[in-house]
């Protein structure tokens, strides 16, 4: 996944010496990026630069959004994308980058581990009359991060395209997490990218 986002400005030569942070302006405000319809701002949108972020040893929190302003919410066990409300509360999504990635193929994107905070559950690939599946298990996260070697069935690509995030899986090379742009239907891995399903997400941190 490629992470080209945020940059770090030099001290002026002027002024009062101090440096701008990513995603601030010359007075220290936020800036915010836009794709769409959607407000990713600059400074979380540098928060997941993978390389760097998720290098460490606990994961980030998220709340998840597709380009139809739909977030993710757990119906029953099942992870269901539905328009934002004012009373909704989405689910709080983990991400950890996987420690071992040697034997992962390289260019994809940077391999991280999926999970909800609450109920601690893990998102993984599985093969259901002989069709690639999304869906949960109770699992914690680190157990996963700290295994030896990848656990593929649990990983995906995290790729970053502009502002927009997508999720390929590991176990199934070219099936992407997606959403249904009505609303209101189960959070799956399709291969149909950009027709009947949104492969694009964006981010708010909860927890840097």
């Amino acid at each position: 996944m490629s992470s080209h986002l945020g940059r770090s400005e030099t001290p002026s030569s002027k002024g009062d010496g101090k440096v701008k942070g990513p995603g601030e302006d010359v007075h220290g405000r936020a800036k915010k990026l836009e794709r769409g319809d959607i407000q990713y701002p600059a400074a979380h949108i540098c928060l997941l630069i993978f390389s760097t972020v998720l290098s460490r040893i606990h994961p980030i929190l998220v709340n998840i959004q597709d380009i139809n302003h739909l977030v993710w919410v757990l119906q029953g066990q099942t992870l269901t994308a539905v328009p934002r409300k004012d009373q909704m509360d989405p689910v709080t999504v983990t991400l950890v980058s996987c420690k071992y990635t040697e034997t992962l193929e390289k260019g994809r994107g940077n391999p991280v581990y999926l999970g909800l905070k609450e109920p601690e559950l893990c998102l993984f690939c599985t093969k259901v009359k002989g069709q690639p599946t999304l869906q949960l298990q109770e699992r914690n996260i680190m157990d996963l991060y700290h295994q030896t070697e990848p656990v593929k069935p649990f990983l995906f690509y995290h790729d970053q395209n502009g502002r927009a995030s997508s999720f390929e899986s590991v176990a199934f090379p070219g099936w992407f997490i997606g959403s249904c742009s009505c609303g209101g239907c189960p959070v799956i891995i399709t291969q149909e990218l950009g027709e009947i399903y949104t492969t694009d997400f964006g981010f708010t941190v909860l927890q840097p």
